[in-house]
């Protein structure tokens, strides 16, 4: 591994570090905030997947996670959000390839031969960090939109795995909305029962732990009714007894504004599952 920032913040260190990843084939770069508490032993950590076109730089720029990541003694790790690189399959679309690797593993050419987010979210990024960071087993997940999605999808898909789950504006039911559709087809094939193990509302149905979820969203966001539809969610959670709370927030849209005016919540959220 290379670390190639490391930014004095709040008593600790915001950090990024690109290695080289077994599971995509290509070099990976991830932010990791160090809270202060990380000099005197190890932490818990919290893993946020950012969404559609975005980068480690938007979470660990935009969203104002230091300041309470500080506070509760948390380590905060934000990948990328997909392989990169001139030997990797692209699409010209923002929805597509690069920079939207939905957290799934790729079944299908030319998208197998890199895209597998899932397994290097679940396996090889968390081991990394472990074996590397004073981090403990001890984890939580959240995540924005696509990102929120991946969360949701890997914690459900885990159980006994995260402490917490969270997410910001998810798309709750991929495969009932367009943005799924397009990159469920292509990264996994147009045979649609394929497509139930990546879908948070399907997922609830058949979960074997009751981890409860906590999902913020904005009723001015422009992508709620195409392609959020969070009431999908409370009504799958309704009907399976799975906790949750779905917070509408007046007047926010998709954008980081909104991640940063609650992300507090998330990471107090994650501090109290964490112990």
């Amino acid at each position: 591994m290379e670390r190639v920032e490391s930014k004095a913040s709040f008593g600790g260190r915001q950090e990024v570090w690109v290695h080289d990843s077994e599971v995509l084939g290509v070099p990976m770069r991830f932010g990791i905030y160090l809270p202060p508490q990380a000099a005197e032993g190890a932490c818990p950590v919290v893993y946020f997947l950012s969404g559609l076109t975005c980068t480690e730089q938007n979470f660990i720029t935009k969203a104002g996670a230091q300041r309470a990541a500080a506070e509760l003694g948390l380590i905060v790790v934000a990948p990328d959000t997909s392989p990169r690189g001139e030997a990797v399959a692209d699409d010209a679309a923002y929805d597509l390839g690069q920079g939207a690797g939905f957290y799934v593993n790729a079944t299908q050419a030319p998208w197998a031969a890199h895209y597998r987010m899932y397994d290097y979210v679940v396996d090889e990024l968390p081991a990394l960090v472990e074996a590397h960071f004073p981090a403990s087993d001890k984890r939580s997940i959240t995540g924005h939109s696509m990102g929120g999605h991946g969360a949701l999808v890997i914690a459900l898909r885990n159980p006994g795995r995260y402490a917490s789950v969270s997410a910001f504006a998810p798309i709750v039911a991929p495969t009932a909305v367009p943005w799924g559709h397009k990159a469920l087809g292509a990264y996994l094939g147009e045979d649609r029962s394929a497509w139930a193990a990546w879908d948070a509302c399907a997922l609830v149905a058949q979960a074997s732990e009751r981890l409860p979820l906590l999902v913020d969203q904005g009723d001015a966001d422009g992508f709620l009714a195409e392609q959020l539809q969070p009431e999908r969610l409370r009504e799958a959670c309704a009907a399976a007894g799975h906790p949750l709370t779905l917070r509408m927030q007046p007047g926010y849209d998709h954008s980081y504004y909104f991640i940063a005016s609650f992300i507090a919540d998330h990471l107090a959220h994650a501090g109290a599952a964490l112990g």
